[in-house]
């Protein structure tokens, strides 16, 4: 698809989310079916006076390799992607499937063989964001597969994709700049406190009766992270690294329902329950695609601890959609990535998988609300902040 909003969406990338300067070394990384916007970010970053260049994505070849490679072969990684990631000032990155779920069927063993070669680069990616020499932003480009999955017609997705990335306003980078104000304001709020604890009463979701949620996290130690734009676009949490018992904390503990279908690799686990003691999952079950799920898990050591916890805060964004870029976003959840955690966060955990899935608070698809507390003092309740100038207020 070419539109003409995608040259508003490159001009916001290039000029709010990185900043992008003279002489900064950029890779556009994609699939060619994102070509019309691989064009833009182009144009953008030239007039910024920066250096692009497009290292594109396939399904097609990464399917190749996994139906037919060895072990070592699909585990590899890849040194010329390693020195890219050593040498970028600035990866400007966006998803294009065109088919989703194109892995689906493929061994969940294989499938989390692809996800430790990427390891190294994803280790190195976080190390150098952490230490601030590395700027970077993920977007989406429309396509049929993604507003399928979203039950949307293709016109309809790219309403979606760009109202959530606030392009229909006359000054998205305006707009992002006062969404980020009002998230400090949480991330102020939040930073020094101790102990989040995440509550939701049983009852009947849209994949059967679940016992709730009661997850009680450790954050002593954590960095509260304010995601306005800058390195997802759209954007609209406030993230932070649980600390863990290996960094002095008491991590994480109780269970946790997740509302929403677990979706990874296009794959989708429903009605996920896990139990958490020390930080680290104890129990996982499934009502659909449990095996997978504990491949996922047991895919290495760091994979079953839990890498970040997070608060949605873009209001904007209210239905899922089975793309996390977006999903991750509502208005009214919150999520936790099992795996690797961001050290900028205060997470020192290291996996091959980083896992978001979703729970829901607000009082829809069965659930009765939900309340959060911060060293048990309320501050959310059924989706909403409860103090004022805080996002959705």
């Amino acid at each position: 698809m070419h539109d003409p909003r995608l040259a508003k969406l490159a001009d916001v990338l290039v000029r709010y989310s990185t900043q992008i300067k003279k002489g900064d070394l950029v890779a556009i990384i994609g699939d060619p079916t994102g070509m019309p916007l691989v064009g833009e970010l182009y144009r953008a970053v030239v007039a910024a006076g920066g250096n692009p260049f497009f290292w594109p994505r396939s399904e097609d070849l990464q399917e190749l390799l996994v139906a037919g490679g060895t072990d070592e072969q699909i585990a590899f990684a890849n040194p010329v992607l390693q020195d890219l990631i050593n040498r970028v000032d600035v990866t400007l990155s966006f998803w294009a499937e065109g088919n989703t779920k194109f892995l689906s069927r493929y061994d969940s063993r294989k499938v989390a063989l692809l996800q430790q070669g990427r390891k190294p680069y994803m280790q190195t990616f976080m190390r150098r964001e952490k230490e601030g020499t590395l700027r970077w932003c993920g977007t989406q480009f429309p396509t049929q597969a993604s507003a399928q999955d979203a039950e949307m017609s293709l016109s309809q997705y790219a309403d979606f994709v760009f109202r959530a990335g606030l392009l229909h306003l006359p000054d998205p980078v305006a707009a992002w700049q006062q969404i980020a104000e009002k998230q400090e304001r949480v991330c102020d709020y939040l930073r020094g406190k101790k102990i989040l604890r995440f509550v939701v009463p049983p009852h009947k979701g849209p994949f059967g009766d679940n016992d709730g949620t009661d997850l009680t996290v450790d954050v002593s130690k954590a960095t509260w992270i304010n995601c306005c734009g800058h390195s997802n676009f759209p954007d609209g949490e406030v993230f932070a690294g649980p600390t863990l018992p290996s960094d002095g904390g008491l991590g994480v503990q109780g269970h946790v329902n997740y509302t929403f279908p677990a979706v990874y690799m296009g794959r989708e686990v429903h009605g996920v329950r896990l139990q958490f003691n020390a930080g680290r999952v104890t129990d996982a079950r499934a009502s659909k695609g449990q095996d997978f799920l504990h491949q996922m898990l047991d895919q290495d050591e760091g994979a079953r601890n839990l890498g970040e916890i997070a608060i949605g805060t873009n209001y904007g964004i209210e239905d899922f959609s089975r793309n996390i870029l977006f999903d991750e976003k509502i208005g009214g959840t919150f999520h936790a990535a099992v795996g690797a955690g961001y050290p900028k966060s205060g997470s020192n955990n290291v996996s091959g998988l980083h896992w978001d899935m979703i729970c829901e608070m607000r009082q829809r698809l069965g659930c009765p609300g939900g309340e959060i507390y911060a060293d048990g003092e309320l501050f959310h309740k059924n989706g909403r902040f409860l103090k004022a100038g805080l996002p959705g207020n």
